[in-house]
């Protein structure tokens, strides 16, 4: 199975180019985009907060231009003035999300949101966009950056927040980098956070593909300290002091455990290398939460702790969708649109998912994911994707994370 996943993923990529070269473009740092996503369900904006730089570059060395899934937005860099891409990176954000609740219809509010680009050479345009349910850009904004600028603010050169290495890659500079974050563990409790961070990588390593291709991931845990053990639960009247201020009854859902300080999160991560971001929340109330490239976060203290924490990973890290369903109220999906989420269709753009495993018999078309019941389509019966119960990723969704894992560390083609 290995071999057939491999030949997919080097044909896959094989359609992408090498168009930017890294050095021409960029230096070894990360600049850091701090924006504020404010806004009601009618109207949305994006305003530049600050501007950070970083010591190292710990992303994507090569596809600059190119994102292997659309997201709900993007950053779009283009040198000064013209109209080339230098370098495309896509997310969603918990903005989004909130837009399609009841309280979008009658308040304005602002999200902070953090994006890490390498930092560039010369004077550079910045766009951000944000996509609706349709594919279609609801906002855009660009800004103009110069490198030289004397408000860019250094962080991660000194005071860095302690940390240790759990897992090596085979060659540190191509691979996936990965941070645990410690959230509501206070200084007595750091021994307990390393143990699970150790779990949760057993865990991680023991679902296909990451088993087989775990020499590309370098993990580190950080070591920050909250004042108070646990989390909030606001459903509770619990407010705790912690790193990283995570709450339950995130858009007043009693599990959705969620953090809206990401500037304080990439503070506690200044000078560690990291891209991809795993909190674990020291509580065993059950929830979690899981945003394409933005973080995963998940409570530790049940015994569905591990289950959890790679079904998050599944959507932060692999961008894959949730395929379990409630009803046809509310959609997300619509039959004009393919999803952007690699392991959901509804039928409308279908050739570049899952079809050659259907053509080989291998995967199939069944009704229901994405929340809905009808009118969205899943590869198999079942998936760590839909249920903690089932011990493994589906066929469709080990495709989809191997094509990843091969986009980010360049590797398809040498094995």
């Amino acid at each position: 199975m290995r071999k057939v996943l491999v030949i997919s993923c080097l044909l896959f990529l094989n359609q992408l180019s090498f168009a930017q070269s890294f050095e021409d473009y960029f230096d070894d740092r990360t600049l850091r985009l701090d924006y504020s996503f404010a806004g009601d369900n009618e109207q949305s904006n994006i305003y530049v907060d600050e501007l950070v730089a970083l010591p190292h570059w710990y992303g994507k060395r090569h596809y600059l231009n190119e994102v292997l899934l659309r997201g709900n937005g993007q950053i779009i860099v283009r040198p000064h003035a013209k109209q080339e891409i230098i370098y495309r990176h896509s997310f969603s954000t918990l903005f989004q999300e909130w837009l399609a609740t009841e309280e979008a219809k009658h308040t304005k509010k602002s999200f902070e949101n953090v994006f890490l680009v390498p930092f560039p050479k010369d004077t550079v345009d910045i766009t951000v966009e944000l996509y609706d349910y349709h594919n279609e850009t609801t906002v855009s904004m660009t800004h103009t950056v110069v490198p030289t600028d004397i408000l860019i603010r250094k962080a991660g050169e000194r005071d860095v927040t302690p940390y240790e290495v759990l897992h090596q890659a085979a060659d540190t500079s191509r691979c996936i980098h990965i941070a645990f974050v410690a959230e509501g563990y206070t200084t007595g409790e750091m021994d307990h956070y390393l143990d699970d961070c150790k779990k949760a990588i057993g865990s991680l390593f023991n679902h296909e593909p990451f088993k087989s291709l775990q020499d590309r991931f370098n993990i580190i845990a950080l070591k920050s300290v909250s004042e108070d053990s646990g989390t909030s639960e606001p459903s509770k009247g619990i407010w705790k002091h912690t790193a990283l201020g995570s709450h339950f009854d995130t858009f007043y859902s009693d599990r959705y455990l969620t953090t809206l300080h990401l500037k304080q999160l990439h503070n506690l991560l200044a000078g560690t290398p990291y891209e991809h971001i795993i909190i674990l929340v020291n509580t065993e109330h059950y929830g979690g939460g899981g945003i394409y490239n933005s973080y995963n976060l998940c409570y530790t203290g049940g015994k569905h702790f591990l289950p959890v924490v790679v079904h998050e990973f599944g959507h932060s890290f692999g961008g894959l969708g949730d395929e379990y369903a409630y009803g046809d109220n509310d959609p997300m999906y619509f039959a004009d649109t393919e999803p952007w989420e690699p392991n959901l269709t509804t039928k409308c753009d279908f050739s570049m998912k899952w079809e050659n495993l259907v053509k080989e018999g291998k995967a199939g078309l069944i009704e229901g994911g994405g929340y809905l019941i009808h009118g969205v389509w899943r590869g198999f019966e079942n998936c760590r994707m839909r249920t903690n119960e089932e011990p493994e990723f589906c066929l469709v969704c080990r495709q989809a994370l191997c094509r990843l894992i091969d986009f980010y560390t360049q590797t398809s083609a040498k094995e």
